[in-house]
């Protein structure tokens, strides 16, 4: 890999990781309800990738079931969570996609799991368990519990796509933002009353934060990537995404005072060692599933 593309990778992981600790601060600090914030940014979605929405992907259903996976679920599920969920914590907590993923490509895919990607399991399992686990025990915040929702979401929304093909990446934002819109505005409409003027009250900042989200994350950062997936081995890529839950552990720290100590440190190490064994390993979907992971966190 040339310098020049390494420096653009650090370069999209630091973006995913700044976005982890923004969603957090417009949720949890601006006071801005989440289902809205996430309809707002998938409105802008839809309407900077309008032009790509057509002709439809065959099967039409398939993709718009993805789409309502990846987008909607996804991040309506995350910025839930991150009402009380610390963005270390859940950066660590979302790698539990990776092995879900995995489990599901057996399932649905017919993949084949040899034991280094079963170790890779484990320990990815074993480092969630261990930030999920607290001095009484194993108790899980009910952030944490959406955020495992979320990797759900997104592990199924990334095996179905492989049944889904020739869609390029602004094609599938296109859709995933159309989709993502009518659910998200009619839940937010539904069970957030006062979200409109939640949003005028957090003033510029927030307009400016769905900008970021919307447009630097899902639009240019996802298409860098999928430019670097084009030109390099998957297996070189994946791995190095794992900087971004690095970068947002750093950040959360430093920006949203996350508390962090040798518990923390520890499941954060054994986790992201799996999902490293995992991502080096030849699989179908991985590529896609650290690009939905990272930016989706």
């Amino acid at each position: 890999m040339s310098l020049r593309d390494f420096g653009l990778l650090v370069l999209i992981c630091l973006v995913w990781a700044g976005n982890n600790i923004i969603s957090k601060i417009v949720v949890a600090h601006w006071g801005v309800p989440p289902l809205f914030y996430a309809a707002v940014r998938f409105s802008l979605v839809a309407l900077v990738t309008l032009p790509w929405l057509l002709p439809a992907p065959r099967p039409t259903w398939r993709i718009v079931v993805v789409a309502l996976l990846m987008g909607a679920g996804n991040f309506a599920l995350l910025f839930m969570g991150f009402k009380t969920a610390s963005p270390s914590a859940a950066s660590v907590v979302i790698q539990l996609g990776v092995p879900f993923t995995t489990l599901l490509s057996m399932v649905m895919l017919g993949e084949t799991i040899r034991w280094r990607r079963g170790l890779g399991i484990a320990l990815t399992l074993a480092g969630a368990v261990t930030v999920m686990w607290s001095p009484h025990g194993f108790v899980l915040s009910p952030g944490l519990w959406l955020i495992v929702a979320a990797a759900f979401a997104g592990s199924l929304g990334a095996v179905m796509m492989k049944q889904v093909e020739g869609v390029k990446p602004l094609q599938f934002q296109a859709w995933v933002g159309f989709s993502s819109i009518w659910p998200l505005a009619a839940m937010s409409a539904a069970i957030e009353p006062g979200q409109v003027t939640a949003g005028i009250a957090a003033g510029w900042p927030f307009v400016a934060a769905v900008v970021f989200s919307a447009l630097v994350v899902s639009v240019v950062a996802h298409t860098a990537y999928y430019g670097l997936i084009q030109r390099y081995e998957a297996n070189l890529i994946a791995p190095l995404t794992l900087l971004t839950p690095l970068f947002t552990i750093l950040l959360g720290v430093l920006v949203t005072h996350d508390h962090f100590d040798l518990r923390m440190g520890v499941g954060a190490g054994l986790a992201l060692t799996g999902v490293l064994i995992i991502a080096l390993r030849r699989n179908q979907v991985m590529p896609l599933l650290m690009s939905i992971r990272n930016r989706a966190q």
